[in-house]
């Protein structure tokens, strides 16, 4: 199987995870009321590299939905929208200079690593915060944000949560990792 091939779903797994997606949609209206499933779904049906993202946020247990809709780009916002940080994409550092900075219990994977491989990306503070408009994510985990290069270059890295009712922010070492810390992504469609 060639990398492009890898990048693609099934024809099954794609009106799978149509179906899954159309049934989000339609039970959290409030994230996207002013958007029509139709032409989500037109795009959707195209498939490609951003479903086969899409299925992985969904494998990794993100939720994604539709929290917007970007006129600029001409596309669709697909965020993850589970309740806490995704369970399939936590204990990770933030990325791979910390992962190696780390001299004992290595986690296995990075944020930032993960996300491209995904075809996704971290969210950044400002998503972030727009996200929780929508509801009130992380209120028991906390997910690992796009972190300023000039942060990056002292060690550090950025991550949020929601806790008493606002957002957030702080800062750890880029090598640092807990079992309630991950991370979510975005990706246009």
């Amino acid at each position: 199987m060639t990398k492009n091939e890898e990048k693609e779903v099934t024809s099954k797994r794609r009106d799978e995870l149509i179906a899954i997606l159309k049934q989000r949609f339609d039970e959290n209206n409030s994230r996207h009321s002013e958007l029509k499933w139709e032409e989500i779904e037109k795009r959707l049906a195209e498939g490609g590299k951003k479903l086969w993202s899409l299925s992985q946020m969904e494998e990794t247990g993100g939720e994604p939905d539709v929290i917007g809709y970007d006129e600029k780009e001409d596309a669709y916002l697909f965020c993850d929208c589970s309740q806490e940080s995704p369970k399939g994409r936590r204990s990770v550092c933030y990325d791979l200079e910390g992962l190696e900075s780390r001299k004992n219990n290595q986690p296995e994977k990075n944020a930032v690593g993960m996300a491209a491989e995904m075809g996704i990306e971290l969210l950044s503070v400002e998503q972030y915060k727009t996200l929780q408009d929508k509801s009130d994510f992380d209120t028991k985990t906390s997910s690992w944000v796009k972190t300023p290069i000039a942060i990056r270059k002292l060690g550090g890295a950025l991550f949020c949560d929601y806790r008493f009712g606002q957002v957030f922010l702080y800062h750890n070492g880029a090598g640092s990792y807990y079992a309630g810390r991950g991370f979510r992504g975005i990706v246009r469609v």
